[in-house]
């Protein structure tokens, strides 16, 4: 694939760019959408179609906070998705699930949600265009690395050999300590390391606080939860620059 011809070169400006990986890489609302498309056929039958837009933005903004929790350390990964799934559950009018309950769920749902894993069209070229310019470049992610590995080799991502998960401390995003390892990975001073992120505070703002380059991957009508626009200026005042488009990252970089 061509990589973004025309396009600013980020050599000189940065020496390493991380990236999240869910929506900022991988399409991973749309994986949700086939998931739980099919999901629901099964436990939520009385759902229809037209409910199916309210019932993955409900998933993705885990109002019980247990995907946060998971990244902290405080649960355990099936048990914060048990627990997410019955709380949306208890909203769409389906059963509660009990362990054995939750494994069948669990078989049809992650089935799905792996074959609905693709890329952003913008991605691949932006790694690829990095890589050619000799600029480092690895992942920081709130998932196990070996599972966003394989995410990424099933989009048809490039693999970096730098991905720090979740699994490498016990913890996840936002603690600094995770951007700075990403950056003692690629062998890059965090203060010319990049990282690129769909979630203003989590990934963004969170890696300018850790001394990194934060950039907000704002795509259009993707995210997961409304943002105010006190909490989007103040970001913005801190440091963290704001892209729609991966194309973008040179010029927002290019602009110190």
């Amino acid at each position: 694939m061509t990589a973004l011809p025309g396009a600013p070169s980020l050599a000189g400006v940065v020496d390493g760019v991380l990236f999240d990986v869910d929506d900022t890489l991988v399409d991973t609302r749309g994986a949700f959408t086939a998931a739980w498309a099919t999901a629901a056929e099964r436990f939520l039958p009385h759902l229809g179609p037209e409910d199916l837009e309210a019932v993955v933005a409900h998933w993705r903004r885990d109002e019980g906070g247990y995907y946060a929790a998971y990244t902290r350390g405080e649960l355990g990964y099936d048990e914060q998705r048990l627990l997410r799934v019955n709380a949306l559950h208890g909203q769409f009018g389906g059963h509660q699930l009990d362990e054995a309950g939750f494994a069948d769920w669990n078989e049809v749902f992650e089935a799905a949600f792996q074959g609905g894993w693709a890329a952003f069209e913008d991605a691949v070229a932006a790694i690829e265009r990095l890589s050619a310019e000799g600029i480092a470049v690895g992942v920081v992610t709130n998932a196990r690395s070996e599972y966003q590995r394989l995410k990424l080799e099933r989009a048809g991502l490039p693999v970096p050999e730098v991905i720090v998960g979740v699994d490498v401390f016990g913890f996840g995003k936002p603690d600094p300590r995770l951007f700075r390892e990403g950056a003692t990975r690629l062998g890059t001073d965090p203060a010319r390391t990049a990282y690129v992120g769909d979630e203003l505070h989590v990934d963004a703002l969170a890696a300018t606080q850790a001394g990194l380059r934060g950039v907000w991957l704002d795509r259009p009508g993707t995210r997961g939860r409304p943002l105010g626009e006190d909490e989007i200026e103040a970001a913005l005042a801190r440091g963290v620059r704001r892209i729609e488009r991966l194309e973008e990252l040179a010029d927002a970089l290019g602009e110190d």
